[in-house]
């Protein structure tokens, strides 16, 4: 049975992948739109892997994946997974406040399902 302490693993996989998300995000956004053309758009994304930020987006997803593996040492998957919805409220809103994209009563309305899913999948 898990311990207080091991849901430290899910958070960090949490974090780390929110993260991510959002630097990714940032940075992408400097550097344009992917080419159309298949030989640009190879050099565009080489580009964008040797950007610093990016590459620690990178390497967040890589954390993110160590954390979960160790949370699944801890956790019954169907246990564990139903939080990783817990991304997608988090990226929402600091995109909203940190990328200043926007949201609708639509996306909040999902996001309040996410929560109130997760809730009830943690619970069972």
């Amino acid at each position: 049975m898990p311990r207080l302490g091991d849901y430290t693993y899910i958070a960090a996989t949490i974090a780390f992948t929110v993260y991510g998300q959002l630097i990714l995000k940032w940075r992408v956004g400097h550097f344009g739109e992917l080419p159309q053309d298949g030989v640009a758009k190879i050099g565009h994304l080489f580009r964008l892997l040797l950007d610093p930020a990016i590459l620690s987006g990178v390497a967040a997803a890589f954390a993110a994946s160590l954390c979960w593996m160790a949370a699944m040492t801890r956790f019954q998957l169907s246990e564990a997974y139903p939080f990783m919805a817990l991304n997608f409220v988090i990226v929402i809103l600091l995109s909203a406040w940190l990328l200043a994209e926007p949201v609708s009563l639509q996306r909040a309305f999902g996001v309040a399902l996410i929560v109130l899913g997760t809730v009830v999948a943690a619970r069972g």
